[in-house]
């Protein structure tokens, strides 16, 4: 196992100086672009002649929102986009909640991305779009991006979807080029408009909200948040260009489209006829027909190619977000279940694929949009709150960007563009509750239901609904055979001592379930003896008393887990990581669950304000010499201060 770290470390140290900036620039192009695929038609449908300012309008959108989730990852480099920002700005309810809602806009996304691909074929094959045969494309969609997924991330992987970004961008020129070349007539698209009536003020603000919600892409870049790093001056060039990128794609799109399917007697064919195929049917009306021919071919497979690397985008979030509610116990711990050797959230990436084609086999486009723009503006309203937040919270921590334009307060400073886009996306959503019946309720069954997921599995485990608890990553692990059948638990008295107790019984009450047997957890509680005195010298009474009062509550925790049995000692030594690592090679154990207590200052690097290498995640002198001497696996987790959870295996040496 720590050859298998070690080995994991250095690939996600290539992947972080060969990736940065491109890697995020194509995870987020790539569904701002795929989202024009199939949010075209829609939108057109709702904006009529006015489909190219809604897009623009989402375009701002798209900036202000970019700002936000760059800045949020700066401060907090974890996976989990808003979730993560919520959780340090307001509480772990508002974290669940924000996660919830942009887990809902992954599975759209990927039903939608999925749905589309049969349709786009029929360049190809006329009857790719029909009944059985698009139901059988469309899992067979799901199932790549699963078989994908439960493989891992890797350089290569992003490396693709970067070449897939790119070849979308050119393609999307080429149309433009070509439409303005051949139906360029702005009064096709002017003519059209009798605002109030065509399109209706109501009709409007939905479709902007359908627009924006474009931006979702930004959400699944921010789940590489820890992985990929991007200096300054790259992350101000990833805000500016993909800014730039999105205002001219969906513009330009926009534009061309109307011209090419106007609108006539308050309909356009976008939004009927090519509602699930809107780019391809712009272009079948190129002249001439060579040209139109030609370009079916190109968009239909390009997009079935781009889509469906848009649904394998949103499945990484949803795996990166998996792990981030898992790991902080805002979800079951089954749902967060990593494959052993890829470390993988397999449990949570399949049954995303199965809602996800569960969502498509209504085949409405128009309701998913809407499911869609409900749970993105959602989102994207906490996102932009909880940045707003932290300049009040966090005034004074490090970050390697920040959006202009800020107003100082008292104690911290309001930056504009992310006020102005919780005014816009918190409008969106209230938008969509009002005006789509569909979103609302479906929505609404969907937050429910998340809320009183999040609520009973916190009071089961008798934990506050707004404080933050993390479990190691290796809690989460597949387990081999026979591997924790007795669990040393040494206990500090330190709050930590309850989870790390229940971590372990976790651990123990599966493995008596396999065995159909019991399981130990031997809690210990060390006496550190200073030189001064012998091993054997008097030990304070009140000393005792509390070492008593600690091992009782370790039993207490560990046997409301069924099938454990909780035995306690007491030891002395002159360190506790020596006595730790004696008791284990004694008793045989077969894993030490270790609270990890925090680096200490003296051990320089970024804590004294140098350069932070690898030295920054070290911990201290009990736990390193625990992890370099134990005989069997040492499962840490750090306390509160140190945000993220580590987890780590120390072989026999």
């Amino acid at each position: 196992m720590r050859e298998g770290l070690a080995r994991g470390a250095g690939a996600e140290a290539r992947f972080s100086r060969s990736l940065g900036e491109p890697a995020l620039f194509a995870v987020v192009l790539s569904a701002v672009g795929s989202s024009i695929y199939f949010v075209l038609g829609v939108v057109a449908g709702e904006a009529l002649g006015l489909t190219p300012v809604v897009f623009l309008l989402a375009a701002l959108l798209f900036a202000l929102t970019m700002a936000t989730y760059v800045e949020g990852n700066s401060l907090h480099a974890e996976r989990g986009g808003a979730s993560t920002f919520a959780r340090y700005a307001f509480n772990e309810l508002v974290s669940f909640i924000a996660g919830w809602a942009i887990l809902l806009d992954y599975l759209i996304v990927m039903a939608i991305a999925a749905l589309a691909v049969p349709h786009y074929l029929t360049a190809f094959w006329g009857p790719a779009g029909d009944g059985g045969v698009e139901l059988l494309i469309t899992a067979a969609v799901l199932a790549g991006v699963v078989a994908l997924n439960v493989r891992g991330i890797s350089p290569e992987r992003l490396r693709t979807v970067l070449r897939v970004t790119v070849l979308n961008i050119f393609l999307v020129a080429v149309i433009i080029a070509v439409g303005l070349a051949t139906v360029s007539d702005l009064g096709l698209i002017t003519d059209s408009i009798d605002l109030g009536r065509s399109p209706r003020v109501e009709d409007l603000i939905f479709a902007t909200t359908l627009a924006a919600a474009a931006a979702a892409g930004i959400e699944a870049a921010s789940g590489l948040a820890g992985e990929v790093r991007v200096g300054r001056r790259g992350l101000r060039r990833l805000v500016a260009l993909s800014g730039v990128a999105v205002f001219l794609m969906l513009g330009g799109v926009a534009v061309v489209a109307l011209m090419a399917v106007p609108v006539i007697g308050g309909v356009t064919a976008l939004g009927e006829r090519f509602v699930e195929m809107p780019v391809l049917g712009v272009v079948s009306t190129f002249e001439p027909e060579w040209t139109a021919d030609g370009l079916r071919y190109v968009v239909g497979g390009t997009a079935a190619v781009v889509l469906a690397q848009a649904a394998n985008s949103q499945m990484l979030g949803v795996g990166r977000l998996a792990y981030s509610l898992a790991t902080n116990r805002q979800v079951p711990s089954v749902l967060g279940r990593l494959e052993r050797r890829r470390s993988t959230p397999y449990v949570a990436i399949g049954l995303c694929a199965l809602l996800a084609l569960a969502l498509t086999l209504p085949a409405d486009v128009d309701f998913l949009a809407g499911l869609f723009a409900f749970g993105a503006t959602l989102a994207f309203t906490i996102a932009h709150l909880s940045v707003i937040v932290l300049r009040f919270r966090e005034p004074d921590r490090p970050s390697a960007f920040r959006i202009p334009l800020s107003v100082p307060v008292r104690g911290g400073s309001i930056p504009i563009p992310a006020a102005l886009g919780a005014l816009l996306s918190g409008a969106g959503w209230v938008s969509v509750v009002v005006l789509h019946e569909g979103a609302r309720i479906a929505g609404g069954v969907w937050m429910a239901a998340g809320i009183v997921l999040y609520v009973v599995y916190r009071k089961q485990q008798d934990k506050s609904l707004t404080k933050r608890f993390t479990i190691p990553a290796e809690a989460l692990l597949e387990r081999e055979e026979t591997e924790y059948g007795s669990i040393l638990v040494p206990v500090f008295g330190r709050e930590l001592d309850d989870d790390i107790v229940g971590t372990a019984g976790r651990l123990a009450a599966d493995e008596a379930d396999e065995r159909d047997g019991g399981a130990m957890l031997e809690a210990l509680y060390v006496f550190e003896m200073p030189m001064s005195l012998p091993m054997d010298a008097r030990v304070p009474p009140e000393r005792v008393a509390e070492a008593k009062r600690l091992l009782a509550r370790a039993k207490e925790v560990g046997e409301e887990y069924e099938g454990v049995e909780v035995a306690t000692a007491t030891v002395r030594g002159r360190t506790a990581g020596a006595a730790i690592v004696a008791e284990a090679k004694r008793r045989g154990v077969e894993a030490i669950v270790l609270a990890a207590e925090e680096p200490s200052r003296t051990g320089g690097g970024a804590l004294l304000g140098a350069r932070s290498r690898s030295r920054e995640r070290s911990v201290g002198d009990t736990t390193r010499y625990v992890v370099e001497k134990a005989p069997c696996k040492v499962i840490l987790t750090a306390p509160p201060a140190l945000p993220d959870s580590i987890s780590r295996a120390a072989a026999p040496e």
